[in-house]
């Protein structure tokens, strides 16, 4: 199966609320962060060529567990919550806070971080939280500045090497947008990279 292909096998598979819930630790994953309304559930879909695979909503933050796709067997994405325009209880972001870092802490099947950030307004608290906990854990880490379309392209490269600079080396960071799929095969390359799907397919 070819690389830019390989993700297109993806299927919803569960959603975890509890630790306990979690499929079995023997795998390769790579979660997916960013804030509501940074076009993660649309890098997704473009990411896996389906167009309903992660759901899309007018009212952001709906992603409320850790949902598990499957790609092939014990290859997993794990898109995480998000939240900023999300109007959740304080009592459920608190439990959110708690799952995603005890999931960093401690999954040994995790392989990889991807950060989405509006290339308009990247490196917010929760992308920079996130880019934290993937550095602590030692993780391959990747920025997604989605929705790149929107913005002229000299203003898009400038914010690139901007957040590039600020980031520092070791982290991936590339635009992206799910309208014009610029930065879709590139983004497809690295997470087929880290979950080793070529010898998977082989």
């Amino acid at each position: 199966m070819p690389i830019s292909n390989a993700l297109r096998t993806a299927r919803y598979l569960k959603s975890v609320h509890e630790l306990h819930q979690l499929p079995p630790d023997d795998s390769r994953e790579v979660a997916i962060a960013g804030r509501s309304n940074a076009g993660k559930s649309s890098a997704i879909n473009a990411i896996c060529d389906q167009n309903g695979l992660a759901r899309t909503s007018k009212t952001p933050g709906r992603t409320q567990q850790l949902v598990y796709f499957e790609v092939v067997p014990q290859r997993f994405l794990v898109d995480l919550p998000g939240y900023g325009y999300a109007k959740v209880p304080p009592g459920l972001r608190d439990h959110w806070r708690g799952l995603i870092e005890a999931f960093f802490r401690t999954r040994a099947s995790l392989q990889g971080l991807v950060v989405v950030m509006d290339v308009r307004h990247p490196l917010r608290d929760f992308d920079l939280q996130m880019l934290d906990y993937g550095r602590a854990r030692g993780l391959a880490c990747h920025c997604l500045l989605t929705k790149a379309d929107k913005l002229p392209r000299g203003q898009a490269a400038r914010a690139l090497q901007d957040v590039r600079k600020a980031v520092g080396e070791g982290v991936g960071v590339q635009l992206f947008s799910a309208t014009s799929h610029q930065g879709v095969e590139e983004a497809r390359a690295v997470l087929a990279g880290w979950l080793e799907l070529g010898s998977v397919g082989a």
